[in-house]
């Protein structure tokens, strides 16, 4: 049965999108904020910043900076709630990656302030989303958190975007091309129709990225390539939105989330972790659940990833000299009770899990 009261917490307020978004969001920021902290983390991006925090000043804001020394995690917000106490900021811009959009939503949520995200590439949907993913010091996932609303501001420019390298771009990829695989898992079934539609959505996202994907990394002044991160940083964002958790993850990203608990993966991207988990998924699938179908979609993506510069195998993640206690430490966290794994319409242990990590490329030709 239908909840017959269901909250969706869809899209940012206001999107800007394409070359130059950044300049003409100049006047919605000064709308939202006069005093806004400006939060970043990497250093390949710290001049960006703070060529962006002029721009800022020039328009008359009074701008403050701060930094992440982890991913998302608890002590860099802790951190950074008694810096907001001092400098009493009135909105959280967050520029950057995946993690630092993550804090800057989670910061500007729980304290209250407005929330403005400028994605710096496309390998995540973090900057459309009201999600926030939490890690350890460390780098080992904890869990998300769920947030009250999305951004108020989204400026997605593409100027900015094309200054990342190209494989965060094919991470990205591979991250939203597992809405498709997931979805239709967790939700392929479901008697909601705005859940029905949104699984189609997720289709036809797939369905351009598997066409587009290679010229838009060829090209990075092409419409593909604009199709491509729009696709990513944007409508991956929106099928999260308007299917809500039900059409987010199942196992890929519970892979993701076990290899975390493992060190030596911490040196792949987000995207790169959830390629290959759909890669494991549709192995649990074919071996399983007896979907040859799940058979021939891992074959159709092992060349297609590879092309990309994906990793298929855990040789190619960094993982070929882990332990067996070690891979089984990341599948017994990926099946944990409330793994969004067990969204599998089978059951999955972690011994299943085991078996389907190490054999990706299972009865595949490999290229000469």
């Amino acid at each position: 049965m239908i909840n017959p009261v269901n909250h969706h917490s869809i899209a940012p307020a206001q999107v800007l999108r394409g070359p130059g978004a950044w300049d003409q969001a100049l006047g919605p920021i000064a709308a939202l904020a006069q005093r806004p902290l400006l939060l970043g983390r990497s250093a390949a991006t710290a001049g960006l910043r703070q060529s962006r925090r002029a721009d800022l000043e020039a328009a008359g804001l009074e701008v403050s900076t701060a930094e992440l020394r982890y991913d998302c995690c608890e002590a860099d917000l802790t951190r950074l709630a008694a810096e907001l106490e001092q400098r009493r900021p009135d909105a959280v811009i967050a520029m950057g990656g995946g993690k630092v959009l993550d804090a800057g939503k989670l910061l500007a949520h729980r304290h209250g302030l407005s929330c403005i995200t400028v994605p710096t590439s496309a390998a995540t949907c973090a900057g459309w989303t009201a999600l926030a993913n939490v890690y350890t010091t460390e780098g080992a996932f904890l869990g998300d958190v769920a947030l009250a609303r999305c951004p108020d501001l989204l400026i997605f420019d593409h100027s900015l975007v094309r200054l990342a390298p190209p494989r965060t771009l094919a991470s990205g990829i591979a991250d939203a091309m597992a809405k498709w695989y997931e979805a239709s898992v967790s939700s392929g079934s479901s008697g909601d129709g705005l859940v029905q539609q949104t699984v189609q959505m997720a289709r036809v996202l797939r369905d351009q990225l598997m066409l587009e994907a290679e010229a838009a990394l060829h090209d990075p002044h092409g419409a593909a390539w604009e199709r491509v991160v729009e696709a990513c940083g944007l409508t991956a964002g929106l099928i999260g939105g308007i299917g809500g958790a039900r059409c987010r993850t199942v196992a890929a990203h519970a892979v993701h989330n076990g290899l975390t608990q493992l060190p030596a993966s911490h040196g792949h991207l987000h995207g790169e972790k959830v390629g290959f988990g759909v890669l494991v998924q549709l192995r649990l699938e074919e071996v399983l659940g007896g979907n040859q179908l799940a058979a021939q979609a891992r074959r159709q993506l092992l060349p297609l990833f590879r092309r990309l510069g994906l990793p298929v195998n855990l040789e190619q993640l960094g993982l070929a000299g882990e332990s067996l206690q070690e891979l089984e430490q990341a599948c017994a966290f990926a099946c944990r009770a409330d793994s969004d794994l067990h969204r599998l319409p089978f059951a999955v242990g972690p011994s299943d899990l085991l078996a389907a990590l190490v054999s990706t490329c299972s009865s595949e030709r490999q290229p000469a």
